[in-house]
């Protein structure tokens, strides 16, 4: 029996009614610990007012939204069948010949439009607010006024042309609007084949369109006397935005600049890996959310016994938990190079979904 159109939609509306409620209500409980905790860092810094602790956590608010969107699906399913199951409702309409797969196609169905929701809408929109979080972080708690990121052993840059490649390293970065100038600079140069030809120390290096500007350099080859130049000019393909893009984190960027931004990295040299689990993890939303609402099913679609509230709310947290832990451990598998990237990202959802599907053919056919 074909499931009305009626029904479809009566089923499907609770389902989104419930999950932009749950969801809004997990982002509140965000907000607030989240400000709770700007509010700690920031006790000893008398310069950070109220206003801006709030204003950082409405910046970063998006971004944490992101991990609470598949358990705001989760608990949503669980809420919808629970209270069709409840009321009798989908007693009455299994009696009349639908099966549980088709009852669950309009929630599955929305699941899906949810996903596609958060990688066209809400990744964007979180990583331009998470890129002024950071920045808005870096100069109220750090004190730094410049986007380069610098770690503690200084700034490490690759650059690679037809010739060869360059490794550039400077303890030393200043950054001034437009332009980037490397103090007591340190270049190592090798050929194609990857093989050491050259070193260059200068006293400073100022970026410029399409080289490097040394001052101050000595220039030292393999069995020869190193040289000194006043003046060295070393040719390069970075700009002040692909130097501030090889440091930035997937998370600040959206989902629909990271192919360009992964084919630019690894053109460049530099490693993607990060950046690309990234990007398949967010393709395979739609898929993690479908299997949230299968895995609601499996506990939500029987009518339950007196306690057995207790027992749904604790399993659905409880399946939450375990799904995300193990996300983490896949991941980390995934950037250390113990799997490939792709079977990284989609392993988590593929799982859970495949467990879904099981769970319900046992209970519904089995």
């Amino acid at each position: 029996m074909r499931l009305s159109s009626t029904l479809s939609f009566y089923i499907g509306r609770n389902f989104l009614i419930s999950f932009l409620a749950l969801f809004g209500i997990f982002m509140l409980i965000i907000l607030l610990f989240d400000s709770i905790e700007l509010m700690r860092r920031s006790a000893n810094k008398s310069h950070i007012s109220f206003a801006v602790i709030i204003e950082m956590a409405l910046f970063k608010l998006p971004h944490l939204g992101q991990k609470a969107f598949p358990f705001a699906a989760l608990f949503a399913a669980m809420a919808v069948f629970w209270r069709l199951t409840r009321h009798h409702e989908l007693v009455v309409t299994r009696s009349a010949g639908v099966s549980a797969w088709q009852f669950l196609f309009p929630v599955l169905a929305s699941g899906f439009f949810l996903g596609i929701v958060k990688i066209a809408v809400l990744n964007p929109l979180a990583a331009t607010l998470l890129t002024r979080y950071e920045h808005l972080e870096s100069v109220q708690f750090q004190g730094e006024v410049s986007l380069l990121a610098l770690s503690k052993g200084g700034i490490w840059l690759r650059q690679a042309n037809d010739t060869g490649q360059s490794v550039i390293y400077a303890p030393h970065v200043l950054h001034q609007g437009q332009d980037v100038e490397l103090k007591n600079v340190i270049v190592f140069v090798y050929d194609k084949d990857y093989k050491f030809v050259g070193r260059v120390d200068a006293e400073t290096a100022l970026l410029e369109d399409g080289f490097w500007h040394m001052n101050k350099a000595i220039v030292s080859a393999p069995e020869q006397p190193p040289t000194f130049e006043k003046e060295y000019w070393l040719a390069t393909d970075l700009t002040l935005n692909k130097i501030q893009e090889s440091f930035a984190t997937p998370e600040t960027m959206s989902f629909w600049d990271l192919p360009g931004f992964i084919a630019t990295l690894e053109k460049a040299g530099f490693s993607a890996v990060r950046h690309r689990l990234h990007w398949h993890s967010l393709l395979s939303a739609p898929l993690m959310i479908c299997a949230m609402i299968l895995i609601a099913a499996t506990f939500t679609l029987r009518h339950g016994r007196r306690g057995a509230t207790t027992w749904v709310i604790g399993s659905g947290v409880l399946s939450g938990f375990v799904l995300y832990f193990f996300q983490d451990i896949v991941f980390a598998l995934g950037l250390s190079n113990g799997l490939p990237v792709t079977l990284a990202a989609w392993t988590p959802s593929s799982v859970a979904t495949l467990l879904g599907v099981a769970m319900l053919l046992h209970l519904e056919d089995g």
